[in-house]
């Protein structure tokens, strides 16, 4: 049970966390303030079953490749401890589990979540062919934006894909930081990252992302007529992010470690801006 807990990375929430806080980004916007109760309930399970099924088929398809990265030697896969069969297996478990909760929703929302899968699908086999496989990353976590407006309003409308574009920028901008530390066996393996393609420019591009994602939310802000205490923050949001790019500028992967695992605290950020602008 310990293996897959591990292969799950449960002992590892912050992926949870990425994929979450969008999403209940997307809820309140669609519902204007606190969503349906059931609605909220399977969003918050569904985030945690596709993370972790995303974390097995990652590591089914990295199983060849984890065993000579320092970090991810020790993965399940990797080791042997559970075979490829039984992750394999398991994955399409945790997707039945998370489809099982999509069918008490309605139509549109059932026929969305069959793009879900095939991101999480396609996304750990990108590394391979292009050095921008965090961009599939952020679409298969920004996927549940349209999902969520799609269970709200039993439409997508044109503004969500604002948030979902907000959701997959943000994407390049922690996993590039995250990408850092991978960097040296990621060459020597030949493993392609943002972070690789970036080079000495990665604060300049990172500084253009954070500066994108402010300005998709603020746009977004805009069309669903949002107040003050959203717009402030946004504001605190990309202090943070300067905060970010002079801490990157230090060039230490441990550093740039920390700011991916705090990034999700900009998620929070958010997602209480826009709560509690509709509440007050």
């Amino acid at each position: 049970m310990n293996a897959y807990i591990r292969l799950m990375r449960l002992d590892r929430p912050i992926g949870i966390y990425l994929v979450l806080w969008p999403a209940l980004w997307a809820l309140w916007f669609a519902a204007k303030g606190v969503p349906d109760l059931w609605i909220l309930t399977v969003f918050i399970l569904g985030s945690v079953i596709m993370r972790s099924a995303g974390c097995v088929i990652n590591d089914f398809a990295d199983r060849n490749f984890d065993g000579h990265v320092e970090r991810t030697c020790c993965r399940p896969l990797a080791t042997g401890e559970i075979s490829a069969k039984a992750g394999l297996i398991f994955f399409a478990f945790l997707c039945l589990l998370a489809f099982a909760l999509v069918l008490t929703l309605n139509k549109l929302t059932i026929l969305l979540s069959f793009a879900a899968v095939f991101l999480a699908v396609l996304y750990p086999f990108m590394k391979r062919y292009t050095h921008w496989p965090q961009a599939f990353l952020g679409a298969a976590f920004a996927w549940a934006v349209p999902m969520a407006f799609a269970a709200i309003l039993n439409e997508v409308p044109p503004a969500a894909w604002l948030v979902f574009a907000a959701t997959l920028i943000w994407s390049l901008i922690y996993d590039t930081a995250y990408a850092v530390g991978d960097m040296p066996d990621d060459l020597k393996i030949g493993v392609k990252s943002t972070a690789i393609l970036f080079g000495e420019h990665l604060r300049v591009w990172i500084a253009f992302f954070q500066a994108l994602m402010i300005g998709l939310l603020i746009w977004a802000g805009t069309s669903f007529v949002m107040g003050w205490i959203y717009y402030a923050g946004l504001a605190i949001a990309a202090i943070w992010f300067l905060y970010d790019f002079k801490r990157l500028g230090e060039n230490d992967p441990q550093v740039a470690f920390k700011v991916f695992l705090q990034n999700h605290w900009i998620g929070v950020l958010i997602l209480v801006a826009i709560a509690a602008d509709f509440q007050f």
